[in-house]
This record gives structure tokens, sequence and C-alpha cells, in this order.
């Protein structure tokens, strides 16, 4: 695998996990776009306490999540509350306002500059300061998160989250908390985003605030859209194709954008269970009735 398609390969892996993260808030009933904001906490978090505190990027890392988290507890204690378009604008804000907070607290985060030369990501004395060593890490990291998805639906846990996203009122009437059960899946979402902005920063080695902007965020809903909501291999097909297609098209750089839009036009109105459900589908038309 060469250098470039290897490096393509660890934003496709760094792209599952946060998706990963958006996912499960999804499937709890709430679509937020301000998921850019929790990775741009974990990325600067993590960042900074090595620089003024001296923390191994581990430590800080782990600090910087948990810091996230607590950001998606008050936050979403505040506008878990609100519905449908109102909780998605004010999702939206928030991630704006944590841009320009970024951008505005230049004595710290280095404004519009960012923060440079990051050290690479270590782990009990191993520094994964190569793509393929950073690449094995990230194939670990998103099979574990895949594992962790995959046991929160398989438990009563994941199947309270989507009776609250398909029944709000019923749930209720059964006993379950539709406020507190999204605050949950919003709290692991944001803490998994935080993670790949952890892993982000220590990879690419500079963050800024337009790293994490408007178009980031909608990037990361429309992979989870194009891969198949409610699905655990959703977040995976999208994240491969939208991460990929760009690269596809990269050649044409005068139509690239429309040849992005095209795609993406006819996944959704050809495949509105997104790219995860063709299998099924071609499976439905060549099956031979009995």
């Amino acid at each position: 695998m060469g250098p470039y398609i290897l490096h393509v390969a660890i934003l496709i892996a760094l792209n599952i996990l946060i998706v990963n993260g958006l996912s499960i808030i999804e499937r709890s009933g709430q679509l937020s776009f301000g998921h850019s904001a929790f990775v741009a906490f974990g990325a600067y978090g993590s960042v900074l306490l090595s620089i003024h505190f001296g923390l191994s990027p581990l430590v800080a890392g782990v600090f910087a999540i948990i810091f996230a988290a607590l950001i998606a507890l008050v936050l979403g204690g505040v506008i878990l509350r609100l519905k449908g378009v109102y909780f998605v604008l004010v999702t939206f804000a928030f991630a704006e306002l944590t841009r320009l907070a970024l951008m505005d607290w230049s004595a710290v985060t280095g404004g519009a500059n960012g923060l440079s030369a990051i050290p690479s990501f270590e782990l009990l004395g191993f520094v994964f300061d190569t793509r393929p060593s950073f690449y094995g890490l990230m194939i670990v990291v998103v099979v574990l998160s895949l594992i962790l998805t995959h046991q929160i639906f398989k438990h009563p846990l994941g199947e309270a989250f989507m009776a609250v996203a398909q029944n709000g009122p019923l749930s209720e009437s059964t006993g379950l908390s539709v406020y507190r059960l999204q605050l949950v899946a919003f709290m692991i979402g944001c803490a998994l985003a935080a993670l790949g902005g952890v892993l982000m920063a220590r990879y690419i080695g500079f963050v800024s605030p337009e790293s994490f902007n408007l178009n980031i965020s909608v990037a990361l809903v429309t992979m989870l859209v194009i891969g198949g909501r409610g699905s655990l291999w959703g977040p995976v097909v999208g994240a491969i194709v939208l991460t990929s297609l760009p690269e596809i098209f990269r050649g044409a750089l005068q139509t690239q954008h429309i040849f992005y839009g095209i795609s993406l036009i006819l996944i959704l109105r050809f495949l509105p269970g997104g790219l995860v459900s063709l299998p099924g589908r071609i499976w439905k038309r060549t099956r031979v009735p009995q």
C-alpha cells in the first residue's frame, strides 16, 4: 500500500470513528449538526494539556475525552428537550460558536494560525510516528468502536435508544425517559467524536479552527445518511465512499464538485436507506420465487 493510499485509509478510519459516534446520537432520535465541535474539543484539549501541563498524549487524550463528555452532558441537558429542526439549529450554532471561540482565543489556541508541530501519539512507550503504525492503531480503535456500538444496540440500552427514536410518547408511557436516554446517547456519541479529534490531531500534527468548520459537520452528517442510518455498517460505508469520492474526482478539478453532487443525489434518490441497503435490494430483485 503506497503512502498516499495509506493516508486516505487513515482518514477513512478517522471518519468511521467520528461518524459512528454521530450514528449513536441519530439512532436515539436526534441529529446533531454540531459534531465537529466535539472533534475540536478532543483535538485542542489533548494538545493544550500536553503543551501547558506536560501530560503524555495518552493521559491528555483521556482527559480531553472526559472534558468533551462533560460538555455534552451540560449542553445536552439544556437542548435535548428541543426536537427536530430546533435541535439541529442549536447544535449548528454551538459548533459555529466553538469555532469562533477557538479563533478569538488566540493566546491559548493560536487563533487562525492554529497549533503546529504536535507530537505523535504514544502508547505504552510505543510512538505511532509512521503511517503504517498509525494505520494499525486506527484499525484497532475502529474495530473496538464498532464492537462497542454493536454491544450497545444488542442490549436493553440500545433497544431503549431505538424505541425512543421510533415513538417517544409511547416510550414515555412505558416508563422510559426519552430525555435521559437521549442524553446518554449524546454523551457517548460526543465522546467518540472527541476520541477521533485526539487521534486526528496527533496524526496530522496540526489543528486550526478551520479544521472544524461547518463543512466538516455537513460532511459527517452526509456520510451517515449516504452510508445508511440505523445500521452498524452505515458509518463504515459512508466514510469509505465520501472520503474516497473527492479523491477519485480530484483529476477533474473544474467539474469535481458537479460529479460529487450528482453522485450524492443519485444515491439519495435511488437508495433512501443508504448504500448499506444496496445488497439487500439486489438480493430481492434477483431472488427467484419458489
